[in-house]
């Protein structure tokens, strides 16, 4: 009798690389924002520093001028569709301190203004300065201007949880940076996993602050350990690929993993545990008024 194959790579095998409950490495991931029309703002400058160099001295450090704004308003740009991004994808945020998309359309309308002015009239120029400024509004939008998460509850508290989040994730974005040093794609997504695992702590500890004191450690020294193992392990992996350091690597993560979700589900269940307890309460004082509840 014929058995089906049902190995790591058949259609229905078992992925390593999955969750315990076979959960993709990029569960909870969008596309991000910040390619396509963001990389075309790079290269949409390019001519002007080309002809830049067969005009007079006058019309190559306008269109040098206007290569440089139009450079750095793609640059501005990136970094804001990227904070925007994160702020998106928490539940307790501040708008970010400087509004780079906002800068970043200033600039594109100087830059175009600054092109325009080379054999154009000013007022062409200024159409063409109000014309990027508008689109480039249009095409990436305004940056968050008020915080997220923060209305009726203690500033305090959030605001600890804000920085804490923020600091946990320079080191995950660190040991990522790392490991795509290695250019292997199993030990990317395996490290995904993980970041997926210490982002769902992230999110549960902004929808209670109170889980923060326990979670400092996790969001801190576990962190940071596991930061300065992984940038260990690229040097080694690196000068030695088959060496047995992948293998302790990985168990390192696994360790990781199964902390950071156990601890996750307690407070997950501590959260639970004080939600049936208010309830309760709140049933026994609708019994004293005389309201019933099935």
């Amino acid at each position: 009798m014929t058995q089906r194959y049902g190995g790591e790579f058949s259609p229905k095998g078992t992925d390593k690389n999955a969750g315990p409950a076979g959960r993709s490495p990029y569960h909870g991931k969008t596309r991000s924002r910040a390619g396509g029309r963001v990389n075309l703002l790079f290269i949409a400058p390019l001519p002007l520093a080309f002809l830049a160099f067969f005009r007079d001295p006058g019309d190559l450090i306008l269109r040098l001028l206007a290569f440089g704004a139009l450079i750095a308003a793609a640059w501005l740009t990136r970094e804001g569709v990227l904070a925007h991004e994160e702020y998106d994808a928490r539940k307790i945020a501040r708008r970010p301190a400087i509004p780079r998309k906002l800068f970043g359309a200033a600039l594109t309308g100087v830059g175009l203004f600054l092109a325009g002015s080379v054999d154009g009239t000013p007022i062409i120029a200024a159409a063409l300065g109000l014309l990027g400024f508008g689109l480039h509004l249009f095409a990436f939008g305004l940056d968050p201007m008020r915080h997220k998460g923060l209305d009726d509850i203690d500033e305090f508290q959030t605001d600890r949880v804000a920085r804490a989040v923020t600091e946990a994730e320079k080191h995950l974005r660190a040991m990522k940076e790392a490991i795509e040093r290695t250019k292997d794609r199993r030990l990317e997504a395996r490290l995904e996993r993980f970041i997926s695992t210490a982002r769902d702590m992230f999110r549960t500890v902004e929808d209670d602050p109170r889980d923060l004191t326990a979670a400092r450690k996790y969001l801190g020294v576990y962190l940071l350990g596991a930061r300065d193992a992984t940038t260990k392990f690229v040097d080694i992996y690196m000068r030695d690929p088959g060496g047995g350091a992948r293998a302790d690597y990985e168990t390192l993560l696994d360790d990781l993993e199964a902390n950071f979700t156990a601890r996750t589900q307690q407070f997950l269940n501590d959260n639970r545990t004080g939600l049936d307890v208010e309830i309760e309460v709140l049933r026994e004082r609708l019994a004293r008024e005389g309201v019933r509840s099935e």
